[in-house]
């Protein structure tokens, strides 16, 4: 039996479970970078009984599906797989299991807030100028934050943090999504506003709503042509909730400035115009990517794993459609 442990890009995922039970009893592989593409995931992935995926960080299409026939298991942490045909695979008989996690969003919500900070008092670039044997020089004067207007595009579990974080620094906070009532927004310390107002008026528009069909390219140019000059934009949600090419257009033109821990094509390309733009700050999808996470989603992974080879599986997966 073979096992593949993808997407290890922190090189975490050893020393966060006992991987011996398992070791004893199949070949473990961890693979340390992302695949090139579909034709790389297919030749190094064919020779293997179960896949033990990060999340989305691989996708699997159908295409690549197709290409894996000895795939029995695959075994994700979380619950949730826009980018994986989960369907396709229940229906070719591959179990389908995940990790049921106890994960409340504090992570992500705090490195929301760090990523607000970081930009609004220009964190990076002091740190920067002062590695270069600098001071202040280049690096400008940040806002005060208190007063100021914090828009939340989603006010679920993490949303509901941002929005303590920002009374506690003495922001407003206004709140968006579709089914956002007055109710849920005051009970959360937050004034409802519908889209274009929150993004007119906040001074911080933070992101905190699922990626889905309906949300996918959510903020386009209109929507960043209706923020303040000089707003800033935190993203620790998904990427493609945000049209790419009008977010760099936005920041080329000196209007917005961006806190980004998401992006399209996960890692982003090291030729990707995002890195070279002053006026982001920029982080690895390091938001849910904390130690308690990962010795949840590892360990139990490592449950699930051994759990179906005694024919017993556990913290079975059902798709949505």
């Amino acid at each position: 039996m073979k096992v593949a442990v993808l997407d290890d890009w922190q090189r975490i995922a050893e020393a966060s479970a006992d991987w011996s039970a398992l070791q004893a009893r199949a070949e473990v592989v961890f693979f340390h970078e992302a695949f090139a593409g579909e034709d790389e995931a297919a030749a190094k992935l064919a020779d293997f009984d179960v896949v033990m995926a990060m999340r989305e960080r691989t996708a699997f299409p159908p295409s690549l599906v197709a290409r894996l026939p000895k795939l029995k298991l695959f075994a994700m942490t979380g619950r949730r797989g826009a980018t994986i045909d989960l369907a396709g695979m229940a229906a070719r008989g591959i179990t389908l299991t995940c990790t049921s996690g106890s994960e409340t969003g504090n992570g992500t919500a705090e490195l929301g807030l760090g990523l607000m900070l970081a930009a609004a008092r220009n964190i990076p670039r002091g740190d920067a100028a002062i590695r270069s044997g600098s001071f202040q020089e280049g690096v400008s004067a940040g806002p005060v934050l208190a007063g100021k207007k914090l828009g939340l595009i989603g006010l679920g579990r993490i949303g509901s943090h941002m929005a303590r974080y920002g009374q506690a620094l003495g922001m407003e906070v206004l709140a968006w999504s579709p089914n956002l009532t007055e109710t849920r927004a005051a009970a959360a310390g937050a004034r409802l506003r519908s889209k274009d107002e929150l993004l007119a008026q906040a001074d911080v528009v933070s992101l905190h709503i699922v990626l889905s069909d309906r949300t996918r390219g959510l903020l386009g140019s209109r929507e960043l042509g209706l923020m303040k000059s000089g707003a800033i934009l935190v993203n620790t949600s998904r990427g493609p909730l945000v049209d790419e090419a009008a977010l760099i257009a936005a920041l080329e033109a000196g209007r917005l400035v961006a806190a980004l821990d998401v992006f399209d094509r996960e890692p982003l390309p090291s030729d990707h115009p995002l890195r070279r733009l002053p006026n982001t700050v920029l982080t690895p999808h390091l938001g849910y990517g904390t130690r308690e996470t990962f010795a949840e989603f590892y360990g139990q992974g490592v449950e699930n794993v051994l759990a179906f080879l005694d024919g017993a599986p556990i913290r079975l997966l059902k798709p949505d459609r």
